[in-house]
């Protein structure tokens, strides 16, 4: 009598303890599922996070990026405020000159061509210094060069910017707005420097 009491209730706490395994088993599919879930989730983020160095990369390099040597600011010779970040992302020549130097007087003509030739491509920006605004604006006019910007640095604040201590000098910048030559050139040697420039 004993052993039929006791068989039926070492049954019924077998299938108590199966039952249990069961329910224990199907709450930790879940969890697994879950982990699952978030291992994508880190793996699409970190496809996503190795996607924005490029982003970051591409900001970087955009025309728009202002390079620290054309961080600045002046006047023209029309007295229109002009701003050296519009220089940003193309080849840049600034052309240091004073009114009364014959030097730079001599040099008018080839400027004036190879802006002509490269519109577009270089942009050559005149800096008058070293006189006053009424011999500048007496110069571009007598010498045909007002096809191209031309700054009143009177104050030589320009000038200084780039170093630049006498006339005529040029300053060619590349794309990234780093001087790769600053100096005086004579006609043949400054036309050869554009065309670089230009192709670069």
């Amino acid at each position: 009598m004993r052993v039929r009491l006791i068989l039926p209730a070492l049954i019924t706490a077998a299938l108590v303890a199966l039952a249990g395994c069961g329910s224990a088993a199907r709450s930790r599919a879940p969890a697994q599922s879950g982990a699952a879930q978030s291992g994508a989730a880190a793996q699409s983020g970190a496809a996503a996070q190795s996607g924005a160095p490029a982003a970051r990369t591409t900001a970087e390099t955009a025309p728009g990026t202002v390079p620290a040597s054309l961080k600045f600011t002046a006047t023209t010779l029309d007295g229109k405020a002009f701003d050296g970040a519009s220089l940003a992302g193309r080849p840049v020549v600034l052309w240091f000159w004073a009114p009364w130097c014959a030097t730079c007087a001599g040099e008018a003509a080839s400027v004036s061509d190879l802006a002509a030739r490269y519109k577009g491509k270089v942009d050559i920006v005149g800096v008058a210094g070293m006189g006053e605004e009424k011999e500048m604006r007496g110069f571009v006019s007598d010498l045909d060069v007002g096809g191209i910007t031309h700054l009143s640095d009177k104050a030589g604040t320009v000038w200084k910017r780039f170093g630049v201590v006498e006339q005529s000098v040029y300053v060619l910048l590349d794309r990234s707005g780093k001087v790769l030559l600053k100096g005086f050139l004579d006609s043949e040697r400054f036309t050869t420097e554009v065309a670089k420039l230009a192709a670069a």
